[in-house]
Parts: C-alpha cells; sequence; structure tokens
C-alpha cells in the first residue's frame, strides 16, 4: 500500500532546529512533486515548500525563506525538511504530500498522496 509517513517533529526552543523526514513507501518519491505543509489549530493549512519532480531548487513560501532547506535522498526513497531559526508561529502539525504535477509556487496543485503529519512546537 503506498503511503507517506512524517517524522522528526518535536518541542524545541525558540531559534532552535528541527529536521523533519517524509519516507515514502509503495511508490517511488523521486519521479514524484512533494510538498510540505503545515497546519496550526484553528488555521487554514499553509504550503511551506515544494519540489517539483525533476527539479532540484524548491520553492518557499516568504515566512520561511532564509530558515527552512528541502532535500531528497533518492536512494532512500526520502525527503527532508530543515527547519532553522524556528519561531513560535512554526508550530503546527506539518504534513507531506506528493502528486505527479509540477508545484505552483510554495504547494502541490492536487495531492495523491498525504502523510498523518509530524507535530511541531516551538517555545518562546
Amino acid at each position: 500500500q503506498a503511503q507517506l509517513v512524517e517524522s522528526g517533529g518535536g518541542f524545541v526552543h525558540s531559534g532552535g532546529s528541527l529536521r523533519l523526514s517524509c519516507a515514502a513507501s509503495g511508490f517511488t518519491l523521486g519521479a514524484y512533486s512533494i510538498g510540505w505543509y503545515r497546519q496550526a489549530p484553528g488555521k487554514e493549512r499553509e504550503g511551506v515548500s515544494c519540489i517539483s519532480n525533476g527539479d532540484v531548487t524548491a520553492a518557499f513560501a516568504d515566512y520561511v525563506k532564509g530558515r527552512f532547506t528541502f532535500s531528497r535522498d533518492n536512494a532512500k526513497n526520502t525527503v527532508y525538511l530543515q527547519m532553522n531559526s524556528l519561531k513560535p508561529e512554526d508550530t503546527a502539525v506539518y504534513y507531506c504530500a506528493a502528486h505527479l504535477l509540477p508545484c505552483d509556487g510554495p504547494r502541490l496543485v492536487k495531492y495523491r498522496y498525504w502523510g498523518q503529519g509530524t507535530q511541531v512546537t516551538v517555545s518562546s
């Protein structure tokens, strides 16, 4: 069964770092465009970053530019979101998603696969 599984969330203090992982099973992640999203309590889901199939450069939302980086390890069928200089407003559940279509800026146009999310909490 094809699925995405996120991990790496946790609790950090403001200014800290976390690395989120998104591991795929049942399909080849490298063939897909991958997006990272987040949703805070009471807020709408927002796109954080997206990398299109075949691209080496990811797009980032303005609120994470310069602080987050996106990488792929096709051999491990996994992508990573490195989050540095974390702020309390980064607190949310972070999700990864995949689709064959290219990204539209920092987000996917559609979702074929969607993970269960990992909680990130940043204290002030």
